[in-house]
């Protein structure tokens, strides 16, 4: 007789348990599965799973509660993936897609576990050498300017997205977004959407496209635990065919460095690349355009809308904060979550009125 486990949220561990009984190549079904909460991710919920021989893979879902439309798509992030692997880009191999809701009562992908070093926090980052964490921005910069070198018909991906119209569409579509997801009136973000609208409308249609992760940072990928080579890049939900130049923003965005003002008011990844050994938002640009050769002529305008998503996707998990449905490294950050959305609205204004590099680092 096995024992019982209680399920935790977001899961039925026994209708799971059958489901990769049948889907996962590997798995031992002999024992109920142990399920751990990964909190990490502010966005979609992953657990890692355990079977009887001690085997363990990643469930990812979408976020309980108040979800974004055509946000949390499970069935791209495995197809994304699964392209990936299959020209060897540092990504987790896939496992497996469930469309059927009854299973664990959303969509689900299933992902092996990639033991490594996370790091997700000021204190994780403290643990580093100087000359580690120069290693790793260097890695950062160079693992991202290789994503961006990948062809999409190598990887099955040619069809992912359309990358015409790319800018044009992400600021429709957050605009459209930050309308549902809205807790209160923000004056400000409407101005910076207002500014988005014009400005983004006068870049060029010509630029070089490229599959896109959409929220590539630090904390998003996996460490060699011996070295600084990175063995997983993770979180492909928001990925597609578009601009490359704003991955490269939500890159900067994120970015600390320990002279900041206006980044210190966004209480997300705080101080995280701001310690000794980590390069300058400006080293981070330079090794970029040395890697891929891309033109930033339009970096400003990429940079504001990377202030503008960002302050949507916080608005909405402060959203699903509210209503008490959200699990993860946000869980119950009720204010941090709307302070974050009014700072990253304050921060890509900045990015209007002085520029890119200049706002950042103010």
């Amino acid at each position: 007789m096995t024992n019982q486990v209680s399920d935790p949220p977001g899961l039925q561990l026994e209708p799971l348990r059958l489901w990769m009984q049948e889907n996962v190549a590997g798995f031992d079904s002999s024992e109920p599965l142990v399920a751990k909460l990964l909190v990490g991710g502010r966005s979609n919920i992953s657990y890692k799973l355990t079977d009887a021989s001690d085997s363990s893979w990643v469930l990812r879902r979408p976020p309980l509660g108040h979800i974004m439309p055509s946000a949390h798509d499970m069935g791209r992030e495995f197809r994304v993936l699964s392209g990936l692997n299959s020209v060897s880009f540092p990504t987790p191999s896939t496992r497996g897609y469930c469309e059927d809701e009854s299973v664990i009562g959303a969509k689900f992908m299933m992902m092996d576990f990639v033991d490594g070093r996370v790091i997700e926090s000021a204190k994780s980052a403290q643990s580093l050498t100087a000359q580690q964490a120069s290693e790793i921005s260097q890695e950062l910069v160079d693992t991202l300017a290789r994503l961006h070198a990948v062809d999409p018909v190598a990887a099955g991906l040619d069809q992912l997205g359309k990358p015409a119209g790319y800018l044009q569409r992400q600021v429709k579509r957050w605009g459209e977004q930050w309308q549902i997801t809205k807790t209160r009136e923000l004056p400000e973000i409407e101005a910076l959407h207002s500014w988005l609208e014009t400005a983004i409308a006068k870049v060029p249609g010509s630029l070089p496209t490229s599959i896109v992760h959409g929220d590539y940072r630090i904390d998003n990928v996996i460490l060699d635990l011996a070295n600084s080579e990175i063995v997983a890049v993770l979180d492909w939900e928001m990925s597609t065919l578009g601009d490359p130049i704003s991955d490269l923003a939500i890159s900067l965005v994120y970015w600390n460095q320990a002279t900041d003002t206006l980044r210190k008011k966004i209480p997300v990844a705080q101080d995280v690349t701001s310690g000794p050994g980590f390069w300058s938002r400006q080293q981070v640009l330079d090794r970029y355009v040395e890697q891929t050769g891309l033109d930033i002529s339009h970096l400003d305008e990429c940079v504001a809308l990377a202030c503008f998503k960002l302050a949507v996707i916080m608005e909405s998990i402060h959203h699903r904060n509210l209503s008490g449905q959200q699990l993860g490294a946000a869980a119950g950050a009720q204010s941090t979550m709307g302070e974050a959305a009014v700072a990253l609205t304050e921060l890509g204004l900045a990015v209007t009125r002085q520029g890119a590099i200049e706002a950042l680092n103010t």
